[in-house]
C-alpha cells in the first residue's frame, strides 16, 4: 500500500506541477483573450475544454491557474515551514517565560479553524496574493510550531545532545547538528500534506473573491464565475473542480507514504 500511495501520489502531484511549469511558459491559447461569438462554447478538437462566459480558452486558463494556484501554495508554505520550525525549536529549547509565552500564542491560534483565521487576517493585511500568502502562512504556523516543539522537547534529552553539551559545543550548534536533523522527518511529511491544503484553502478565498483578482485566473476564481453557467456550461466547473480535487489527493497520499517511509514505528503496522 505504501508503494501504491506513492506512487499514485507521484503521479497526480508531478502531473499537476508539470501543467503548472508548462503553464508558465506556454499555453495553446491567450488565457486572457476574449472572443465573445465562441463563448461557452463546449468541448471541441479546438478547444479541448471548452469556453468560458467571455470566450477564453478554459484549458489555457487552467493551466495558467495552475501556475498561480501551485506558486502560492508553495510559497506560503515555505514560509509556514521556516517560521514553524524557527520558532518551534526556540520554544522547544527555551525555558522559563519564553516557552509559556510562545506556546500560549500557538494554541491561541490553534484555537481557531485555518480558514476563519485566514479570513480574518485577509481584512487586516489585504485580499490579493501577497494577502493570501501571508494569511495562509500565519493560519498553517501554529500546527508547525507544535510539530517542531514536540520534537525538540523529545531529542533535547537524549545522550547524543548531552554529549554535544558537555564536550562544549554550544546550544546553537547542538541546534542545528543534533535535534535539527529530527525534525526534517515531520516537517517533510507535513508539509507535503500542507501544500494540498494550502491549494484547497487558496481556491476557497479565491472562490469568495479574497484571492488573486480576475481576469487572472485561478482555480478558485475560475470556480467562483461559473456558478451562473452550472446548468448551461457544466465544463466550467468540472475543470477547476477536479484539478483541486486532484491535488489533494495526490499530496495526500504522497504524504502518507512518506510518512510510513520516514517513521520507522510505521514499517510494524
Amino acid at each position: 500500500m505504501n508503494k501504491a500511495n506513492l506512487i499514485a501520489g507521484g503521479a497526480l502531484t508531478g502531473l499537476l506541477l508539470t501543467a503548472a511549469i508548462i503553464g508558465a511558459f506556454w499555453t495553446p491559447y491567450d488565457p486572457l483573450r476574449l472572443d465573445m461569438l465562441n463563448r461557452l462554447g463546449p468541448p471541441s478538437p479546438v478547444h479541448w475544454l471548452g469556453t468560458d462566459e467571455f470566450g477564453r480558452d478554459v484549458l489555457s486558463r487552467l493551466m495558467t491557474g495552475a501556475t498561480a494556484s501551485l506558486s502560492i501554495a508553495a510559497v506560503t508554505v515555505a514560509l509556514a515551514i521556516t517560521a514553524g520550525t524557527i520558532i518551534g525549536m526556540l520554544a522547544g529549547s527555551a525555558r522559563g517565560w519564553t516557552a509559556r509565552g510562545i506556546s500560549a500564542v500557538s494554541d491561541a491560534l490553534l484555537a481557531f479553524p485555518g480558514i476563519l483565521l485566514a479570513l480574518t487576517l485577509i481584512v487586516i493585511v489585504g485580499a490579493g496574493r501577497n494577502g493570501i500568502v501571508i494569511a495562509l502562512a500565519i493560519a498553517y504556523l501554529p500546527g508547525v510550531m507544535r510539530v517542531v516543539r514536540s520534537t525538540v522537547l523529545s531529542a533535547r534529552e537524549k545522550e547524543y545532545v548531552e554529549a554535544s553539551r558537555v564536550i562544549g559545543n554550544s546550544e546553537l550548534y547542538t541546534m542545528l547538528a543534533h535535534i535539527l536533523p529530527n525534525c526534517l522527518a515531520p516537517i517533510t511529511v507535513l508539509g507535503t500534506s500542507m501544500f494540498g491544503w494550502a491549494i484547497l484553502s487558496e481556491s476557497a478565498l479565491s472562490f469568495l473573491g479574497l484571492g488573486v483578482p480576475p481576469p487572472a485566473p485561478t482555480w478558485g476564481n475560475m470556480l467562483a464565475s461559473s456558478q451562473p453557467f452550472f446548468e448551461q456550461a457544466l465544463w466550467l466547473s468540472l475543470a477547476p473542480g477536479i484539478c483541486i480535487s486532484i491535488a489533494l489527493l495526490g499530496t495526500n497520499l504522497l504524504g502518507d507514504a512518506l510518512r510510513d517511509r520516514l517513521d520507522p514505528r510505521m514499517a510494524a503496522i
